[in-house]
């Protein structure tokens, strides 16, 4: 298991959902919801702390593996990331990505925390910067008119840029 504690929120977005947290619960852990907003990705969970986590692009190849770390439905889902579609992406110490899921009168306050146990760089995140808003946009249609948004997605550049820099220094190796 992780030290959570040396997780560092870096990415939090909040968004209001018109659901119940348990339909909201439901759409961040069946295969068939997420395939619906996360543009074709299916979701693979051991509903438990310590179970794995895995999302699968359409084609069936692993786009991001990790690790459940907190399993308490339907208020707060925290699982490891990480990035595995891309050899570079791999080498990369796993974020723990966390929603938290709260009541708010007749609706929802979903908040998708993005955590790291190093500095990454501000290029770097442009990535999740990016793709936070299309899910999580997409999930609310999903949830209120039942249809997804159709957002083409590509990684910035500068992310990928950044990624090189990042590896050619290891600064999550240093003390």
């Amino acid at each position: 298991m992780i030290d959570v504690a040396k997780f560092k929120p870096r990415t939090v977005y909040v968004t209001y959902l018109a659901s119940t947290p348990e339909k909201v619960w439901r759409a961040l852990i069946d295969p068939a919801f997420t395939a619906q907003y996360f543009f074709g990705r299916t979701i693979e969970i051991e509903p438990k702390a310590g179970g794995s986590f895995v999302l699968r692009m359409a084609d069936g190849r692993m786009d991001i593996k990790g690790e459940v770390v907190e399993w308490a439905p339907p208020r707060r889902l925290a699982t490891t990331w990480t990035v595995d579609w891309n050899a570079d992406m791999r080498q990369l110490p796993p974020c723990l990505v966390s929603y938290d899921i709260e009541p708010a009168g007749d609706s929802v306050k979903l908040t998708m925390t993005e955590s790291y146990s190093w500095e990454v760089p501000e290029a770097l995140l442009a990535g999740g910067r990016a793709g936070w808003p299309a899910i999580l946009s997409s999930l609310k249609s999903v949830l209120e008119t039942g249809k997804p948004l159709s957002i083409k997605m590509e990684p910035p550049k500068e992310m990928m840029t950044a990624l090189q820099n990042v590896l050619a220094s290891k600064p999550w190796t240093r003390g």
